[in-house]
Order: structure tokens, then C-alpha cells, then sequence
């Protein structure tokens, strides 16, 4: 069984919509004055975004299970991520009404997906 993860959320900001910390507080200036510096931390993105597009490539053809909006699971098999995060393409899609050959998943309505072994 899958030990569930919590999640953490940061604070609202200043702003009252945004979430993190504001660029006027201490431990902001703090981050980005420390020993990675504003070059730092951008190098430390660059890696992770690349660690996540060599993911989305291993990941092609694996079967997948999506968890949607309202309830509803999914399965399918992985076929590639739009650059911008938008939409997935999956190939094989069962859904409870039956299976489409090629379908595009709306990443605002997925939830949650993994990988099946097998």
C-alpha cells in the first residue's frame, strides 16, 4: 500500500491571492542573498524542470492510471506532455463509457496520476 504524503502549503502573500514569500521579507532577501544567490536558484529550477521533462520521456507507453475531477479514474497509456503543462496525450483511454483510441487529457481536470506496474 502507498504511504500517502502530506502536503505542504505555504502562506498567502501580501497580495492575498499569491502564496510564498513576499520580495520586501527578511527570509526572502535571506534566500536569495545566501549562498546560492539569484544565479543559484536559477540553476537549481533549471535542473529540477529538466529532471521532470527526462520523467515525462521515460514515461511514454507505461500504463497510468488518472485520477479526475469529480471522482472519476481513468486508465491509459502515457503517451507525451504539451510544453506548457496544458494538456496530456493519452493513447488507449477506458473510461466508464468506453475506450477511445487517442484522447487529450486537460491538465486542469487531472488530479493526480501514476505509473502501473506491469
Amino acid at each position: 500500500m502507498a504511504v500517502p504524503v502530506p502536503v505542504l502549503r505555504l502562506p498567502r502573500g501580501p497580495d492575498g491571492c499569491s502564496r510564498g514569500f513576499s520580495p520586501s521579507s527578511p527570509r526572502f532577501r535571506a534566500l536569495l542573498g545566501g549562498p546560492w544567490g539569484a544565479r543559484g536558484v536559477q540553476g537549481v529550477r533549471a535542473a529540477l524542470r529538466q529532471r521532470y521533462l527526462w520523467g515525462l520521456a521515460a514515461a511514454r507507453g507505461r500504463p497510468t492510471r488518472f485520477c479526475l475531477r469529480a471522482g472519476v479514474g481513468v486508465d491509459a497509456f502515457f503517451g507525451a506532455a504539451d510544453v506548457d503543462a496544458v494538456a496530456l496525450q493519452v493513447d488507449a483511454l477506458r473510461t466508464p463509457l468506453g475506450v477511445q483510441a487517442a484522447a487529450l487529457l486537460r491538465c486542469h481536470d487531472v488530479l493526480a496520476y501514476s505509473f502501473l506496474l506491469g
